[in-house]
């Protein structure tokens, strides 16, 4: 809105959907005038917006002529403290969302300029020596080592035992290898392998030319996996002549 006042500007609520403040207008500004100086406020471009004027408990009147930059202000009964509701009258499609802040850039700062920052939280921490400061810290490394070795004992996971692999009854069979596997890139800490019942594998209990258990034959009845992947127990090889009882 203009900065400028005089005796006779008004003080009026100007109510939109995204908006409510107070403005002062002046009764010689056109109703074409007046839209416009309303878009930055309300973000309503001019033709789509519908003016109503609410005075308390009076009926509303709609602030519309047939010339809006000819009509004044002025020309309607305007009061102190009157409300003016924007409306949006585009489709909803249509109309800018200003309330979503996901639509808003963020600015983020270069982890090279963030590291020289001496008031962050990754200051505080190397000052406290906390987290990865800790020199007494297990490195990233050792805490994966941990957490397998952790998960195979869980699991009572152990040479020899029946087992099935990741929830299937089709990758059932015994645990014949616990421990690293150099020939799985990054792929550090404790592997299983597994020799399953039937050849639905990836490997004949070797990996590139080392051989972990039994000797060369069928590639498809191996397969090395994370711990995670092996529940332990009471799960005999499934015998596919059994199923003609239910016949």
């Amino acid at each position: 809105m203009s900065s400028m006042q005089t005796a006779g500007d008004i003080p009026l609520q100007i109510i939109s959907e995204n908006s409510s403040s107070e403005r002062r207008i002046s009764p010689s500004w056109t109703l074409g005038q007046f839209k416009a100086k309303l878009e930055p406020v309300t973000g309503i471009p001019p033709l789509s917006q519908r003016l109503i004027l609410k005075r308390g408990s009076q009926q509303s009147i709609p602030l519309k002529a047939a010339d809006e930059e000819k009509t004044q202000l002025g020309s309607f009964p305007l009061a102190p403290y009157a409300e003016i509701h924007v409306t949006d009258i585009r489709p909803p499609g249509m109309r800018q969302n200003f309330t979503d802040v996901t639509l808003v850039p963020k600015y983020e700062m270069p982890p090279s300029e963030y590291e020289q920052k001496t008031d962050s939280v990754l200051a505080w921490k190397k000052a406290k020596k906390l987290g990865r400061f800790d020199p007494n810290a297990p490195s990233i490394e050792q805490a994966k080592f941990e957490a397998l070795e952790t998960e195979v004992k869980q699991r009572g996971i152990e040479v020899g035992k029946r087992c099935r692999v990741g929830g299937e009854d089709a990758k059932r069979g015994k645990v014949m290898y616990v421990g690293e596997v150099e020939e799985i890139p990054g792929g550090a800490g404790k592997w299983i392998g597994v020799k399953l019942d039937e050849p639905v594998g990836r490997n004949d209990g070797s990996l590139g030319g080392k051989r972990y258990w039994g000797k060369e034959g069928d590639p498809k009845f191996g397969v090395f996996v994370r711990p995670e992947r092996v529940e332990t127990g009471d799960f005999p090889a499934l015998d596919d002549l059994d199923d003609l009882e239910e016949i």
